[in-house]
């Protein structure tokens, strides 16, 4: 095909024309994007070895604290950060978190990197514990049945999970006043993003190699690195590949995005029909839950994607019930890597560029989807995880015509370039802007990419991923240990710490029925929607 075909056929990244007025008139009205920060890390002991001890009561209840909870396992933490309007508040809050998890580990260490450490048997990874109120047991029976379906190895995986959410103003000015019309406008977000959340994982990948404890009882297509590491040439995130959060169980769902009553629609299915394999492992095994359910999806939470929609939920609130109450309020972006090289696994010119790749997905025109290009977006995802790095490397872009990475993420960027132009309106420097010609950087030179930084790092210092990371955590924890909290910080989070366990308690002593009882009642569904929306 030619270059004038190609034009004629593939569908052009363009801002609709009424929204760029809009921001063009009030260029202030993209001040103040809000923004919070979720980001998992294992507990790893001075050798490296996966921390077998129970969360720090140090570090208060991972049931109720605002700020410090684990995922998974009892060794795998996550660090909160709340809403912020300035990507460096963000990242502040962040910081004094580490500062105090860091202070309180004592020998231990934060592993940087998202492929994990070095662990044992899969009975050997510690399952998170959250007391004994219904609520608490109900999170750790969740655990259970994740470990039962997927294994516990897979669960031990890190990334950085970005929640995105548009300001009142920026609404007003762009003349969506009304919540079923936001949530159609995210929705729009969200199959854009799907599109293009290829780019993501070139740019910010940074798991191209493994240790090899993690795929010793694995198949997998890997090459060998060194004695102790292996890898694909090309990769960018192994993490969001075959070996990262993969479903066999879920490869036949089909989510729809194309509006909220058929996103909850298709999401209730999932979690009313069974699964054959979950079905025979039934729920409770010698009197205890094994699972919550025989469902393929047990809750929303467990469907695997690049982002979410989201609302936050009351006290036993399932999701679904909030996005069809009250629509969606914000967006959770799942598919960024911790970066090794930075003590907080991000930083702000990459909160930048987030922030301007959202935008571009939520301003341009968003079709509908469809099961066809589902499969196409994780043809691309997977190309990209593989042989990202690889300039041939090919994709199937939004008209259906295969063309390079390269190509297809440079149209992707210049269309970001009146976004960055007018967000740079809004503060004293070019930051926005920056961003861009740094990704615009690495997308011409494969080299400047996080994965292959990390490969250039081992193969310069001669040593394995392990030793890699392990050099990269303690030189975390040493930069964090000179600047550590102040006296009336520590006074603060000392003080969250005690009011966590007092909340715990509080949850615990308030139950009043059997946890049966609080599982029918927490697991149950509405009805789904009698009729679906249709996409602006």
């Amino acid at each position: 095909m030619s270059s004038a075909q190609e034009q004629i056929t593939r569908k052009s990244i363009e801002i609709t024309p009424a929204r760029l007025r809009a921001l063009r008139a009030n260029p202030m009205c993209l001040k103040g994007l809000l923004r919070g920060i979720e980001k998992e890390s294992l507990r790893v002991t001075a050798d490296g070895d996966l921390s077998k001890k129970g969360h720090p009561n140090a570090l208060g209840s991972p049931l109720t604290h605002p700020a410090i909870t684990t995922d998974f396992s009892e060794s795998q933490l996550e660090l909160i950060t709340g809403v912020n309007s300035s990507a460096t508040a963000c990242l502040n809050e962040l910081e004094d978190v580490h500062r105090f998890v860091h202070a309180q580990l004592k020998d231990e260490l934060l592993w940087p990197s998202s492929m994990p450490c070095i662990v044992g048997s899969s009975a050997d990874i510690p399952i998170g514990q959250y007391g004994t109120s219904n609520i608490g047991k109900t999170k750790n029976i969740y655990r259970r049945g994740l470990g039962l379906r997927y294994g516990r190895l897979m669960q031990t995986i890190s990334g950085i999970h970005y929640n995105f959410s548009i300001p009142e103003h920026l609404w007003q000015a762009l003349n969506i006043a009304d919540q079923s019309l936001r949530t159609r406008a995210y929705f729009d977000l969200i199959r854009n993003f799907r599109r293009w959340s290829w780019l993501l994982i070139y740019l910010f990948g940074a798991s191209p190699a493994v240790c090899r404890s993690f795929t010793r009882d694995l198949s997998h297509n890997l090459e060998d690195l060194d004695q102790g590491s292996q890898y694909l040439p090309y990769a960018t995130s192994l993490r969001m590949g075959p070996l990262g959060y993969q479903s066999n169980a879920q490869n036949n769902l089909h989510i729809s995005y194309n509006s909220l009553s058929e996103y909850t629609s298709s999401m209730l299915n999932a979690l009313t029909q069974n699964h054959p394999a979950y079905e025979q492992a039934g729920t409770i095994k010698n009197g205890e839950y094994q699972q919550l359910n025989t469902s393929v999806l047990q809750i929303e939470n467990e469907f695997y994607g690049t982002i979410r929609p989201k609302r936050t939920t009351r006290s036993g609130e399932r999701p679904v019930n909030a996005l069809l109450e009250r629509g969606v309020e914000y967006v959770e972006v799942r598919c960024l890597d911790l970066n090794p090289f930075l003590p907080l696994g991000l930083d702000e010119t990459q909160i930048n560029f987030i922030d301007t790749f959202l935008l571009l997905c939520l301003l341009t025109t968003s079709t509908p989807d469809s099961v066809d290009e589902v499969e196409r977006i994780t043809k691309n995802q997977a190309a990209t995880v593989a042989r990202g790095r690889d300039t041939t490397t090919t994709l199937i872009d939004d008209g259906g015509q295969r063309r390079s990475l390269q190509a297809w993420g440079s149209e992707i960027l210049e269309a970001c370039t009146t976004i960055t132009e007018l967000l740079d309106q809004t503060i004293p420097d070019q930051r926005y802007t920056q961003s861009l010609k740094i990704a615009q950087s690495k997308l011409l030179n494969p080299e400047l990419t996080p994965s292959a930084q990390v490969l250039a790092a081992m193969r310069s210092e001669q040593i394995p991923f392990f030793r890699f990371s392990m050099s990269q955590a303690i030189k975390h924890k040493s930069d964090f240990a000179r600047q550590p909290l102040t006296p009336p910080q520590s006074v603060r989070f000392d003080k969250t710490v005690e009011d966590s366990w007092a909340a715990q308690k509080a949850i615990e002593s308030a139950d009043n029925v059997d946890l049966d009882t609080f599982l029918s009642a927490y697991l149950a569904l509405p009805e789904p929607p009698a009729a679906p929306e249709h996409p602006s």
